[in-house]
């Protein structure tokens, strides 16, 4: 009988401990991560509403911030990460982050489907969109000054555009590094900034935030914003009078990237939302929201008022060389540049 009662016992701690095995193993994922969203605030949103229909126990909570900013905030947390992810804005700011050792590798599953020249060859980032940098134009403005649109780089630097040109600040702005680099790729350092210095000269302001130059133009502020083209099609649908140009003499494009911070909280379930940012259904919610760069997913639709790498004069943009080289550039043209801005 005691032999009976023991066999029973074992029987029931057996079943209580395959319970306890199986709740923990299927456990629905649960907590809380922070993501720095580098990209338009519309997309970020929605695509965290809809992640968190996957996974409702997940909570997802993003800061909006330009891609220097992003990088600062990081450096300043290395020691104690509070982002779990990074998340939009141009790659070479995330090259950086690289070589400064604040990013940690993750190649999600969905990278299989994402052109090689698309991410990172150690998986330290992998980009979800791809934007031509250009020129965002008031067609208004325009008819009032009486004088032609502007088609290349060195138009930028007619008279008759003195305060009417915005480009972000280079320090703060991925957009603005990504014309920063453009330039000395395309010139040879030397050339660009003295380029950049004749440029300075019809430049109105530096504004933090990429996305600012093209919203002052669409605004009238200014007559041209420097900016990514996918900024036309979005202002134009909010009625703005805008139209985009690109510089024949060449230009840079973005790789808009998402990353997995070294170090960060919640490591798993940041790779979740990775994972579905980078899928198919997590890219196309990009024009959904009102945002048309784009995509990287082989199978993703990009939005069709996006505009076709083969449409613009592209040169071969060196994201690596932009990463290791962006502390540098940016310092000098603190220096020989910005010292004497408006």
């Amino acid at each position: 009988m005691k032999k009976s009662l023991s066999l029973v016992t074992v029987i029931l701690a057996l079943v209580v401990a395959l319970g306890s095995i199986s709740s923990v193993a299927f456990a629905e994922p649960s907590g809380t991560i922070l993501a720095y969203a580098g990209h338009q605030e519309e997309w970020a949103r929605l695509t965290v509403q809809e992640f968190q229909k996957l996974y409702p126990n997940v909570r997802v909570e993003f800061i909006r911030l330009s891609g220097g900013q992003a990088l600062s905030r990081l450096q300043a947390e290395r020691q104690r990460p509070q982002a779990s992810v990074w998340w939009g804005g141009p790659a070479d700011t995330f090259m950086a982050a690289k070589a400064d050792g604040l990013l940690e590798p993750y190649v999600s599953p969905e990278a299989a489907y994402i052109s090689e020249q698309f991410k990172d060859p150690e998986g330290y980032w992998t980009g979800f969109y791809v934007g031509i940098l250009g020129f965002t134009l008031n067609d208004l403005v325009f008819k009032q000054l009486g004088v032609e649109k502007p088609s290349s780089w060195e138009d930028l630097l007619q008279p008759h555009f003195k305060d009417l040109i915005v480009m972000a600040n280079p320090g703060t702005s991925g957009t603005a590094y990504t014309v920063l680099a453009t330039l000395v790729q395309l010139m040879g350092e030397d050339a660009a900034f003295e380029y950049m210095k004749k440029l300075h000269a019809n430049v109105q302001q530096y504004p933090t935030s990429g996305s600012a130059a093209g919203r002052m133009a669409g605004l009238g502020e200014v007559a041209i914003g420097i900016d990514f083209g996918h900024a036309v099609p979005q202002l134009a649908e909010q009625g703005y009078p805008v139209s985009g140009a690109y510089p024949s003499e060449g230009t840079g494009y973005e790789v808009g990237a998402i990353a997995l911070v070294k170090g960060a909280p919640e490591p798993e379930l940041a790779k979740l939302f990775i994972d579905f940012v980078l899928s198919k259904e997590g890219q196309e919610l990009g024009a959904k929201a009102g945002a048309y760069q784009l995509l990287t997913h082989q199978h993703a639709k990009s939005p069709e008022v996006a505009i076709p790498l083969d449409q613009a004069t592209l040169i071969d943009y060196d994201f690596i060389w932009a990463g290791e080289e962006r502390a540098r550039l940016v310092e000098k043209w603190n220096e020989e540049i910005f010292t004497g801005a408006k």
